[in-house]
């Protein structure tokens, strides 16, 4: 009965961890537009928002890396990036 119990906990602790991951990261948007783009992270697809001309956070719902696909092409992000947004394109910093 204790195996049992102890495998038990040992799976809710692995969904409720799993279901708190996320990716987050800081930015600053010098282009004075607005950006969604989609997102794939733990092979989910969402969409992430950074808004225009500001300094900002941004989490993101999911475990990292994620792929964040822009017009200029895909870049990958584990969390904790400064990320500079200009010309429609993100750059890690």
């Amino acid at each position: 009965m204790r195996t049992k119990l102890a495998a038990l906990t040992l799976v809710a602790s692995l969904f409720a961890s799993s279901a708190s991951a996320a990716v987050t990261v800081r930015y600053y948007n010098r282009d004075s537009r607005g950006h969604t783009w989609s997102v794939v992270c733990s092979g989910v697809k969402t969409s992430v928002t950074f808004g225009k001309s500001q300094t900002a956070s941004v989490t993101i719902q999911g475990s990292g890396p994620c792929s964040v696909k822009t017009d200029a092409g895909t870049v990958v992000l584990k969390g904790g990036e400064d990320l500079e947004i200009k010309d429609g394109r993100i750059q890690v910093k």
